[in-house]
């Protein structure tokens, strides 16, 4: 049974950085494509990033582009979000998520198949 694990939540103050890791178990993350959303109170689960096992491509909503960046330990097999230059608006529980279909880059909820309890970010002073 595939299990996806976050980490790395916390409260931090605006401007700060978190760095967010996602493992996996009972699979192997060569497998599938990787996601991280997130869902603040009252919203929509949001696709804040994805990256492609095969080919390393990656892909940002809008809102994060240029300060969070994602990337892969391939040794250890642990997926990174990197969070810089946090603001209020980044305060939300934050999901790791697997694909096997293909469509990573869409950034869609329902394209992603495997997803972990997910891990509290809160940007605050």
């Amino acid at each position: 049974q595939v299990q996806v694990v976050e980490s790395g939540g916390g409260l931090v103050l605006p401007g700060g950085s978190l760095r967010l890791s996602c493992t996996v178990s009972g699979s192997n993350l060569d497998y599938y494509d990787i996601g991280w959303f997130r869902q603040a109170p009252g919203k929509e689960r949001e696709g804040v990033s994805s990256l492609s096992s095969n080919n390393g491509n990656t892909y940002y909503s809008d809102s994060v582009k240029g300060r969070f960046t994602i990337s892969r330990d391939n040794a250890k097999e642990i997926v990174y979000l990197q969070m810089n230059s946090l603001k209020p608006e980044d305060t939300a529980v934050y999901y790791c998520a697997l694909s096997e279909s293909g469509y990573y880059y869409t950034l869609i909820p329902t394209e992603f198949d495997y997803w972990g309890q997910g891990t509290q970010v809160t940007v605050s002073s």
